[in-house]
């Protein structure tokens, strides 16, 4: 990527978070980032794409942030902990306005929009990771606590963004903590 194009959707990425995608435009962001409009589109080709690579880079930083917080756990029910651990330590460094994923997911209902498969394969990875650490845990149950994981973390980071009461990651984790121990 040419430091003009990294420009650019580093100011997408920002303005996309803080703003919400529907309300930038590609002139602002040509604006922010110091670019023209033709450099915008002639590294990205339209919108749609720099809202892909928004998304897509989120998410590759999300799971590189993860992964030491995950690896370093010494026993199953402390991995899937650390996954609580790190949401809150990413809410609190890059996460005010909530996930990325589910606020874009509410700007973009059409699911033949490209930015719909990141979306939807972000939230199918933190399932697949919740399901692969339960499986640790509960080996006939894995499926079906991996679930139950998964929604107690996305309502945690949803409630979180939205500040509906104080330290939502934090009780999702000990609620975590105690479908565990039972």
């Amino acid at each position: 990527m040419t430091p003009a194009a990294r420009r650019a959707l580093d100011a997408a990425s920002a303005l996309f978070y803080d703003r919400g995608i529907h309300a930038v435009g590609v002139d602002l962001i040509a604006a922010e980032a110091g670019v023209t409009k033709k450099t915008l589109y002639d590294r990205f080709g339209s919108k749609e794409q720099i809202v892909v690579e928004y998304l897509a880079a989120r998410d590759e930083r999300w799971q590189a942030f993860l992964a030491p917080y995950v690896e370093s756990a010494s026993t199953p029910t402390a991995r899937i902990l650390a996954v609580f651990d790190a949401s809150r330590d990413w809410a609190d460094a890059y996460g005010v306005k909530g996930c990325s994923m589910v606020n874009a997911h509410a700007e973009i209902s059409d699911p033949a929009h490209p930015a719909s498969r990141v979306i939807a394969g972000q939230k199918a990875w933190m399932l697949a990771l919740f399901t692969g650490l339960a499986r640790a845990v509960a080996p006939t149950r894995a499926a079906q606590l991996g679930r139950t994981l998964m929604l107690l973390h996305e309502g945690a980071v949803v409630a979180h963004g939205l500040r509906v009461f104080p330290d939502a990651i934090a009780h999702a984790r000990e609620e975590a903590a105690a479908l565990l121990s039972a």
